[in-house]
């Protein structure tokens, strides 16, 4: 029903999105102390791998 682009087909896109997703669950447990530092770093380099493959 939804359009699929080919972006969207590879296995690596699908791992990709889970990553990030684990990434965020994993970020929520940092201390507080973290926000700013480790925990903002983890989650632009996730999230730049996975648009990385999109793109």
């Amino acid at each position: 029903m939804f359009l699929q682009l080919n972006h969207q087909k590879p296995d690596v896109y699908g791992f990709s999105k889970a990553f990030v997703l684990e990434c965020y669950k994993l970020t929520k447990t940092f201390p507080p102390d973290e926000k700013f530092g480790m925990v903002s770093q983890i989650r632009r380099a996730a999230l730049s791998v996975h648009l990385n493959i999109a793109e």
